[in-house]
């Protein structure tokens, strides 16, 4: 099955087919090299990577898998 990145800031922009490395096409998207990476606590305590901030955008990663018949 194919898989696609797709990102979503905090003002509700997508940012579609960001490829296998989202980083990277964020990065050309915002004319930039200055991205950090965005994380949420776990349940257990643990950071989890989720997205990045990037010129003020907090940009939330997605996987999107097709249904395949």
């Amino acid at each position: 099955m194919q898989c696609f990145t797709m990102g979503i800031d905090q003002y509700g922009e997508t940012y579609h087919d960001l490829g296998k490395y989202p980083r990277k096409k964020l990065q050309e998207i915002f004319g930039t090299k200055k991205i950090n990476k965005m994380y949420i606590d776990g349940d257990d305590g643990q950071a989890i990577h989720i997205g990045y901030t990037i010129k003020g955008y907090w940009i939330r990663l997605y996987r999107l898998q097709a249904l395949n018949n």
